[in-house]
């Protein structure tokens, strides 16, 4: 097909070209000169060249125009894409911000109640160790007061003290203890 215009345009071409003739000089006008033969010669030349490339210009921009189209597209898509995209990354970082505050005041809430729970426990070991110390103070007082009675008894009282009254008893312990 290619090769059937090639030679189409050639036998069009040659021609004009053999047959163009000038060498001699003349007055030339308008009705003696060979003006219009080479406007028709280059009507002819245009309409065939029209009619060769026509087509396949027409198809070239054609599909560049269709490319286009179809790249425009492509990118209003991934645009769209983008910017729901970005709403549902705006609702979810705004579900995120509402789940930090509440995971915020969240702890802040168990904080104080570990806070009071370990304050309690501390009030009660406290208390048990004071009880503890009371108690302790209560028996250790008791068992000097034991031993102090004890160590009175096994010096104190000798053979030769047993006429001793009781108001004597009293005064000694009162006075050990003290």
């Amino acid at each position: 097909m290619k090769v059937n215009k090639i030679a189409l345009a050639i036998a069009f071409v040659l021609p004009v070209v053999t047959m163009a003739s000038g060498g001699e000089h003349h007055n030339v006008t308008m009705s003696n000169s060979d003006f219009w033969y080479r406007v028709l010669n280059f009507t002819i030349f245009a309409g065939l060249l029209y009619y060769l490339i026509a087509n396949p210009i027409k198809g070239f921009f054609k599909g560049r125009q269709e490319r286009i189209a179809n790249q425009l597209r492509e990118i209003e898509a991934k645009l769209q894409a983008s910017k729901d995209e970005a709403k549902a990354a705006e609702t979810q970082l705004a579900a995120n911000k509402a789940k930090a505050k509440e995971i915020v005041a969240d702890s802040m809430n168990e904080a104080k109640i570990l806070a009071e729970n370990i304050e309690k426990k501390n009030e009660d070991v406290l208390a048990s160790l004071e009880k503890q110390f009371d108690e302790k103070t209560e028996l250790e007082s008791k068992r000097m007061a034991k031993e102090t009675i004890n160590k009175l008894l096994e010096e104190g009282i000798k053979s030769d003290d047993i006429a001793i009254d009781n108001t004597k008893v009293v005064s000694l312990v009162s006075g050990k203890v003290a």
